[in-house]
C-alpha cells in the first residue's frame, strides 16, 4: 500500500509507542479506559492523552499504531484534510482527523475513534498529509493534491472548509 511507503518517511519512534503500549495495561487495570460503540459501529475508547494508544489497536501493525499517533499530533493539519471514503455521511466526520480522534477533553484525555482501522483511503490519507507536511509542503499544497488524487473513483469528500 502507498501508505506504508509513507509510513518509512514519518519518522516516529517505535519506542513512544511501546511506552505507549505500556501503560495500557495500568489503565485498564483502574478502569480509565472505556470503550462505547456508536450508531455508526465504530468503537470510541478514551485514554489519558496521545501517548497512550487505545487497546482497540494492541493488535494492529506498528504502522497502523504509528498513522493513529501521528494522526492525534497533527490535529490542525487533518482537521484542514478531508476524507474520502464516505465517513462524512456514514459518520458524520468533517475531516480526516475525526477518523481517528472523536475528542480532545480539557483534561489532555482523547476519545479514540476506531473507523481508520477499517479504512484504508483514511489510513493513506492521514500518513501522506503528515509526511508531506513534514517534508515542508504547506497546509493548501497538501489539500490539493489529496484532492486531486481522490475526486474520482471514491466516496463525496467530508464537508471540510476550504483552506
Amino acid at each position: 500500500m502507498r501508505w506504508r511507503k509513507a509510513m518509512l518517511t514519518l519518522g516516529i519512534c517505535s519506542t513512544l509507542l511501546l511506552g505507549a503500549c505500556s501503560s495500557k495495561e495500568e489503565s485498564h487495570d483502574n478502569h480509565s479506559n472505556h470503550t462505547e460503540h456508536t450508531d455508526s459501529g465504530d468503537i470510541r475508547e478514551e485514554t489519558s492523552g496521545i501517548e497512550q494508544i487505545p487497546e482497540f489497536l494492541a493488535d494492529k501493525s506498528e504502522d497502523m499504531q504509528t498513522i493513529y499517533v501521528a494522526a492525534a499530533k497533527h490535529q490542525k493539519l487533518l482537521e484542514q484534510i478531508p476524507c474520502y471514503c464516505g465517513c462524512g455521511e456514514s459518520a458524520n466526520h468533517k475531516n480526516n482527523y475525526d477518523c481517528f480522534v472523536f475528542e480532545n477533553k480539557e483534561s489532555g484525555a482523547v476519545v479514540w475513534d476506531d473507523h481508520g482501522t477499517k479504512c484504508g483511503v483514511c489510513l493513506e490519507i492521514a500518513a501522506q498529509a503528515v509526511v508531506d507536511f513534514n517534508n515542508g509542503k504547506k497546509v493548501k499544497e497538501i489539500r490539493g493534491a489529496i484532492d486531486q488524487q481522490y475526486e474520482k473513483g471514491y466516496a463525496k469528500p467530508t464537508n471540510t472548509p476550504e483552506v
